[in-house]
């Protein structure tokens, strides 16, 4: 990557005030523009890409229905803003109307319901497959956040915008919570991108439920055109926001980004972090766009 690039990427995330690392892929030349692309992190809800990427694999392979019903209790759910987490009757729902709330709206009871169907091993055992080997699942939704509560004492949410307990919290390291890194994710997108995780039906499936993402605040806040879309996955923890999806131009353009940043800042609401990912990533691709046969 040129240093030019570097630099407007570098910049925009420490105007910010944050440190980030991403990587873009043109999914059909392969052409790419990292920046700390092999730093392991922490992916918080982005995991969730890795969780129903499994759950359509399986379907394909005819080892799962992804049509299939399950009874939702009212309670004994994993706790969330969103969604499920936040309902209060008992529900049913097939296994990928559950993927498309775990996307959506980062539904963490939908995605642990999720989780305790396919189950972490299964899920692990995909990335693997995939060539993702530096994409380990550690815990589901529950238990990341038990270790939260573990960590801050059960201080409640105060905790997790005081500097010192924010310190402590073990789910910001990668080495002991899910992780991947970003050229793991990008990969993981264009590879369900060219069919390459399933085929078909399911292949197509797959990329709808990734397109219904509801939030529009950071990825796609770097591409406000009516005729670009944007599909992703964010993921939020004290001081960690980050996406990773695709950018799909009207002149075939297909681009896998995924940009993850770590904020100075102990505070819940930085919208300016937040447009960072949208500004980092569509420097990278401009960059993409200037460089390959589409330019």
């Amino acid at each position: 990557m040129n240093t030019p690039v570097r630099s407007r990427i570098t910049a925009a995330f420490t105007d910010a005030g944050t440190t980030g690392s991403l990587c873009a892929t043109d999914i059909d030349t392969g052409a790419a523009i990292t920046l700390g692309a092999d730093t392991p992190v922490s992916t918080a809800s982005v995991h969730k890409l890795c969780l129903v990427a499994t759950l359509y694999r399986e379907a394909a392979a005819g080892r799962i229905d992804p049509t299939t019903p399950l009874d939702i209790p009212a309670g004994g759910r994993a706790p969330g803003p969103t969604g499920l987490a936040v309902m209060r009757d008992a529900a049913r729902l097939s296994l990928r109307d559950l993927a498309s709330l775990a996307i959506a709206v980062s539904d963490n009871a939908a995605a642990d319901l999720l989780w305790d169907h396919i189950g972490l091993d299964t899920v692990n055992a995909t990335m693997n497959a995939l060539g993702l080997t530096r994409t380990i699942a550690v815990h589901n939704q529950a238990g990341l956040y038990a270790t939260m509560v573990t960590d801050t004492g059960r201080s409640g949410p105060a905790a997790l915008v005081d500097p010192a307990a924010v310190a402590r919290l073990t789910v910001l390291d990668p080495t002991r919570t899910n992780r991947s890194t970003p050229r793991d994710m990008a990969a993981l997108l264009t590879a369900i991108w060219r069919d390459e995780v399933c085929e078909g039906p399911w292949g197509d499936e797959l990329r709808a439920v990734l397109g219904v993402q509801a939030w529009s605040h950071r990825l796609a806040s770097g591409f406000p055109f009516d005729d670009v879309h944007v599909s992703g996955k964010t993921g939020t923890l004290p001081t960690l926001r980050h996406e990773a999806g695709v950018v799909e131009y009207p002149d075939g353009g297909r681009y896998a980004v995924a940009v993850f940043t770590r904020a100075a800042s102990t505070a819940a609401t930085l919208p300016a972090a937040d447009a960072a990912i949208g500004r980092a990533a569509r420097i990278a691709v401009d960059a993409l766009r200037a460089t390959g046969p589409r330019a």
